[in-house]
């Protein structure tokens, strides 16, 4: 055999389904062969994984990066060094940005900002509101992953951030999800309802009701499944496919369940705030601990993890979104002034590790939840989300032995100071190696910064979508 520009020996690999113990090796950024520790080839490197477990590279289905509008909150740089260190070999990244990609000549212009700076590969969705129709058939032509859309009007002082991202009433939305059908490409949504959120905020703060906690008060768990279920009647009807983001209450799991064994095509993600976070943490952290759809009680919590662990949950993403400690301190004499959103690409995989460290779901299905099924879901696979050969050598390799203590100002994102909401945790699994197509991009939590602009762009085409499917 050719010798490899890398061997991993001695690992406990996951491929096709299962736990191999062996080695991999890479050559020209992809993997070569899957073998026995006594077939490796002669290799340029050899890492010896000492026991460890070898996963495919995590793949960030749900992050947010402000540039170029908003450096001041975070790079392409920045945040992908974050996702390095987590584990993450691909960001797939979500439209709020200043503008948007809502057409071809913004994506363009976004593509060029990430591709000198991004420490991992990555892809983009595109923007899909009512406003623009044309630009909807526009970009369902490019090489877009999905589309996402936000079912209200632009926050308020946000328009250039939200722009042609919107559908802001269930006319716009019918309309709006017909074209993205036409398509052919997937859309994702954040299911809550703005106008009885909207009369909400209004009534507390007229009874002066705006410490944190009325955040979450302010968007009741019907605020998100009534609109799931309203979605899920305009996807049968458009023949749209939507994912829904961020999941946080079990009654809108359950109606999505429901849907997909009645044989509709739609998707579940949810984050790991969800499943580990309650609204106590919004009462002791305050706008830190602040996101959309905010945390919720610990019986919805727990009720959420039979989701994840049945196989309904089809992916688990951060919803990484980055802000100033200014932006966030703006929210202290009241919550609702604040963004909503913080950190979380970095965790996202620990976080889980952690939980299979404490039998509440397998490694099997954790791997499934934040590689595999992301990339069968948005027509990356087979060349990201697996080890086998001919994909791409995209590894990430944890010990689950190592403890450790979350500490923020270890955190790679250029909006670290914000990340105070599992600052101090404990938690038992660590990512320890990062390989992203073959380069060695993280070792033992130190980002390699000469991997700038190592990432590359991915792209999927609905035509590629069909032939796998068929």
């Amino acid at each position: 055999m050719k010798q490899a520009d890398l061997v991993i020996k001695n690992a406990k690999i996951y491929t096709n389904g299962t736990f191999f113990q062996g080695a991999v090796a890479v050559r020209d950024g992809m993997i070569a062969s899957v073998c026995t520790d006594s077939e490796i080839p002669e290799a340029e490197k050899v890492i010896d994984a000492e026991g460890k477990y070898l996963l495919p590279g995590m793949i960030e289905s749900h992050m947010h990066v402000r540039e170029p509008g908003r450096p001041d909150r975070g790079t392409f740089f920045t945040e992908t060094k974050a996702a390095a260190a987590g584990g993450v070999t691909t960001i797939l990244e979500h439209p709020i940005a200043k503008p948007p990609q809502y057409s071809k000549e913004i994506l363009e212009r976004r593509i060029s900002d990430a591709s000198d700076k991004c420490v991992v590969d990555f892809a983009f969705f595109g923007a899909a509101g009512s406003k623009y129709p044309d630009k909807i058939r526009e970009m369902g032509e490019t090489g877009i992953v999905a589309f996402k859309t936000f079912l209200h009007d632009a926050p308020e002082g946000r328009d250039e951030e939200f722009m042609g991202l919107t559908m802001a009433n269930d006319g716009e939305m019918y309309f709006g999800f017909r074209e993205v059908a036409k398509t052919g490409k997937l859309c994702a949504v954040h299911a809550e309802n703005n106008d009885i959120i909207s009369k909400m905020i209004k009534e507390f703060r007229k009874e002066g009701k705006v410490s944190p906690i009325y955040h979450c008060l302010s968007r009741p768990k019907f605020a998100e499944y009534e609109t799931v279920g309203k979605l899920l009647m305009i996807a049968k009807d458009c023949g749209v496919k939507l994912i829904f983001c961020h999941m946080s209450t079990p009654e809108s799991m359950e109606l999505i369940k429901s849907a997909k064994q009645e044989g509709l095509e739609v998707y579940m993600e949810t984050c790991p705030q969800y499943l580990f976070l309650t609204e106590e943490d919004v009462v002791k952290h305050g706008a830190y601990a602040k996101c959309n759809p905010p945390l919720r009680k610990k019986e919805d919590v727990d009720a959420l993890w039979d989701y994840v662990r049945d196989g309904s949950v089809d992916f688990i993403g951060s919803d990484h979104a980055t802000y100033t400690v200014a932006e966030k301190e703006s929210g202290k004499d009241d919550i609702f002034v604040a963004p909503s959103g913080f950190l979380g690409v970095d965790l996202r995989l620990p976080l889980m590790l952690n939980a299979v460290n404490e039998k509440r779901l397998s490694m099997e299905r954790a791997v499934d939840l934040m590689s595999t099924n992301v990339a069968k879901s948005f027509g990356l696979y087979p060349k990201k989300g697996v080890i086998s050969a001919g994909a791409d050598a995209d590894f990430v390799m944890v010990d689950m032995d190592e403890v450790f203590t979350v500490n923020k100002n270890q955190n790679y994102s250029q909006s670290r100071e914000i990340a105070k909401v599992y600052d101090g945790w404990r938690l038992k699994g660590k990512p320890v190696m990062t390989v992203v197509r073959g380069r060695v991009v993280m070792e033992n939590g130190i980002v390699d910064e000469e991997s700038k602009g190592w990432g590359h762009l991915l792209e999927t085409y609905i035509e590629k979508n069909e032939e796998e499917k068929g």
